[in-house]
């Protein structure tokens, strides 16, 4: 295990602590990514990626017997303040047997059945400013989703002190891409946005924490809990020198999505052991997170959005197998929808940007800008403009079942329709009234 002397900056994280700001649901379909049936795109290894405007790094761990027409579970393994990717990557001095906090050597145990990668912080740290970590988050999935067969039903993250902070930023801000978390002795470090939407949950904490209290664990802890529907309560926890830990299983969450709070006699401490002040590789905190973390099978994930906030996706009609597509690959606002052959270009991807309430902005990759109707009237045409977050620009996907879904704007009650049920490209989107057409229904594809 490696040791934690760098954490022990008291004053350096209360003042994290102190600036910290704070601040929907699960894929309703499993679903294997772009990379699966074919030769793997990326290998074990170190990686870079460009996010953001910077170079951002990660370490991948691709099981050894991996094969590409299965989709695999994936962990995203954060390190704390001072920490490395290396670190959580090797175990450090525990090597193998404590590496991704002690989780690899479980799903090796279990048959391979895990992708794990541990992402590089900016400083050793995740002060995630403006959201930047997460949006490094997003572009790391998104290369992995590619270049690999990735279940995106069992996507998971987790981490200690700093990296248990970014985690919990990750439930808040991506709710729809992330199955889980497990939050080892965290705190709102990172930020929360969003923080509205269930995400199952799993925090562990040292009642005698020092670093980052106890209470700051609980806070996190209860808003899940508030999220995930549960029945409150005030979960018992060890008495100081009993060198013990009790695991407490929320009752009445909503299906799908429990919450789990474990709390032991001990310190800042990620590997803490039962009966002694120690720490390591044996401790109990591995096996809870793996029961925790497998207990989802992703043939039955709970019901929720069918498309995920930070994933690009292109959208095609289905009575004309032709995509939503920007007008002349414009730039510029006003710009028509259309539908087009795909091309493969940017203009006719789109990701999904939530707006509460089961409503979503949807923004064209190539430019910027959200999709808003020109009026409220039948037959009104469909543009890309700057986002001001108007009912115009907002939509309700509606699951059809399948991958395919309506799109129904907020302002109007009206739906995105193909022109005349045309086939042709450059046929325009307008609105119309709801109907069971073809021509207002849409597969959303990931990229």
């Amino acid at each position: 295990m490696v040791k934690f002397r760098r954490l022990f900056a008291f004053a350096a994280i209360g003042a994290l602590v102190a600036l910290a700001g704070v601040g929907t649901a699960q894929p309703a379909t499993a679903a294997g990514t772009a990379g699966c049936g074919k030769a793997p795109g990326l290998a074990s290894g170190s990686h870079t990626i460009s996010s953001g405007g910077q170079n951002r790094s990660y370490l991948l761990r691709v099981p050894a017997n991996y094969d590409n027409n299965h989709p695999y579970r994936l962990f995203v393994g954060l390190h704390w303040l001072g920490g490395t990717a290396n670190d959580v990557d090797s175990g450090g001095t525990d090597g193998y047997n404590w590496s991704y906090y002690g989780l690899r050597r479980l799903a090796d145990t279990a048959g391979n059945t895990t992708i794990f990668v541990a992402p590089q912080g900016n400083s050793n740290g995740w002060a995630n400013p403006g959201g930047q970590d997460v949006t490094f988050i997003d572009d790391l999935l998104r290369q992995l989703e590619n270049a690999l067969c990735v279940d995106t039903s069992q996507v998971f993250a987790g981490g200690f002190s700093y990296g248990g902070a970014m985690s919990y930023a990750l439930a808040c801000a991506r709710p729809t891409v992330f199955r889980a978390v497990a939050v080892y002795s965290g705190a709102n470090l990172s930020g929360c946005a969003g923080g509205t939407q269930p995400v199952a949950y799993i925090g562990m904490h040292g009642i005698g924490d020092n670093v980052l209290p106890i209470a700051s664990g609980r806070a996190l802890r209860d808003q899940f809990v508030r999220n995930n529907g549960c029945t409150a309560q005030n979960p018992p926890e060890p008495a100081s020198g009993s060198h013990t830990h009790i695991v407490t299983a929320y009752s009445g969450c909503r299906a799908g999505y429990p919450v789990v709070w474990a709390a032991f006699d001990g310190g800042h401490d990620p590997g803490p052991r039962d009966g002694c002040t120690c720490s390591g590789w044996q401790t109990w905190t591995s096996g809870e997170v793996w029961k925790f973390i497998t207990q989802f099978d992703s043939s039955t994930p709970p019901a929720g959005s069918p498309v995920q906030v930070g994933v690009t996706y292109t959208l095609v009609a289905e009575h004309s197998g032709k995509l939503l597509d920007i007008s002349g690959v414009s730039t510029a606002a006003g710009a028509l929808l259309q539908q087009w052959t795909a091309t493969g270009g940017q203009n006719q991807q789109f990701d999904f940007l939530d707006s509460g309430d089961g409503y979503y902005r949807v923004r064209a990759r190539h430019s910027g800008l959200v999709l808003q109707v020109a009026s409220s009237a039948t037959g009104a045409d469909i543009s890309q403009q700057p986002d001001s977050g108007a009912a115009t620009q907002q939509w309700r996907v509606v699951d059809q079942g399948g991958g395919v879904v309506s799109l129904v704007n907020r302002s109007s009650g009206l739906a995105m329709d193909v022109w005349g049920a045309s086939t042709a490209d450059g046929a325009r989107i307008s609105q119309w009234t709801p109907s069971t057409g073809a021509n207002q229904r849409f597969r959303v594809q990931r990229t």
